[in-house]
């Protein structure tokens, strides 16, 4: 195996490892206030707590990213990915410990509509008020397509992706947001460059699209002082575009990815999800030694997720002729 392949596996666990960890981090304190954590914040993984589940135990959003990674091993399929959501429904597939605990409900309706036999290109909500941050948590792995494909394409994928649960285009924006950022953090940039690199590629390919009318929604993170901003101006609710701003405002001010995943998780309200898309971004950034031992002891389905981790990268070494279209 040559030596660019070996580091794609290292750089995909590290992102893998480093969004369970923080999801872990999250969930005992999911739905907790700002206030809370303030006086009590996170500083370990603990356990128990919002939904009574063991130390190292993730999410649905850890969840639906393995899904939708282990189907892309095989190409891009959005009738396969839609059927690997459902079966994670239905059968606990890709789950922490073998319950679905935690579930949208934008996201529960959609499932159901697929279960019920709708195509995955009109499964999703398109009313204003589903625009949670659902989609966007699971969206990390698509951004390892590029360059093997354009970021034309990618981004295509993002949004047919998002709307298998969250069709509405403030729901694909921000996921198509997220994915070139992401993608300037797989090419080895620091978080500032990748941020701004990111937004400036968002800018270019969205201005002309249907999507402008969605922008202004977004125009904290596009205008690219995300930094500049002090931790009360951020929210951390489940409204993708809180959670976006949360999740690169906590990578953006950190030096680590303790820091990060702590000062996510520590904003309160939807901590796991924020802590995990934070967390993710931080183990491409800082890589698996910065990731505590602690944490990954105790964290369920480790070999697992490693396992995952190797074929998604073996997957990535392929020829574009090799790969599906």
């Amino acid at each position: 195996m040559n030596e660019a392949v070996t580091v794609a596996r290292s750089q995909v666990l590290a992102a893998f490892w480093g969004f369970a960890v923080a999801d872990a981090l999250g969930v005992p304190v999911e739905f907790c206030p700002r206030e809370q954590l303030q006086s009590q914040p996170v500083r370990d993984m603990g356990g128990y707590g919002t939904w009574n589940q063991p130390p190292g135990t993730w999410s649905d959003d850890s969840s639906l990213l393995f899904c939708l990674a282990e189907s892309l091993c095989n190409g891009f399929d959005i009738t396969q990915i839609a059927q690997s959501f459902l079966r994670w429904r239905q059968e606990s597939y890709w789950s922490a410990r073998g319950a679905v605990f935690d579930i949208g409900a934008t996201t529960a309706i959609a499932l159901y509509r697929l279960q019920n036999g709708v195509a995955p290109e009109r499964a999703g909500e398109t009313a204003n008020g589903t625009n949670g941050n659902g989609s966007l948590m699971r969206t990390l792995p698509l951004a390892w397509l590029y360059p093997k494909v354009s970021l034309e394409t990618v981004l295509e994928y993002v949004h047919q992706v998002s709307a298998i649960t969250h069709a509405h285009p403030r729901s694909q924006l921000g996921c198509g947001i997220f994915t070139c950022i992401a993608i300037q953090a797989l090419m080895g940039h620091d978080p500032h460059d990748a941020y701004l690199f990111g937004i400036t590629a968002a800018k270019r390919h969205y201005l002309h699209s249907k999507f402008l009318p969605q922008m202004p929604h977004y125009q904290r993170v596009l205008r690219g002082s995300l930094t500049e901003l002090k931790v009360d101006d951020i929210k951390s609710s489940g409204y993708v575009v809180h959670t976006l701003e949360a999740s690169l405002w906590a990578w953006l001010t950190s030096t680590s990815y303790r820091d990060t995943v702590l000062k996510a998780v520590n904003l309160g309200e939807d901590t796991d999800t924020v802590g995990a898309i934070a967390g993710g971004l931080a183990g491409i950034t800082w890589g698996l030694a910065q990731i505590p031992m602690e944490w990954l002891a105790v964290l369920a389905r480790r070999e697992d997720i490693e396992a995952l981790a190797e074929r998604f990268s073996a997957s990535l070494s392929l020829s574009a002729a090799e790969r599906s279209p």
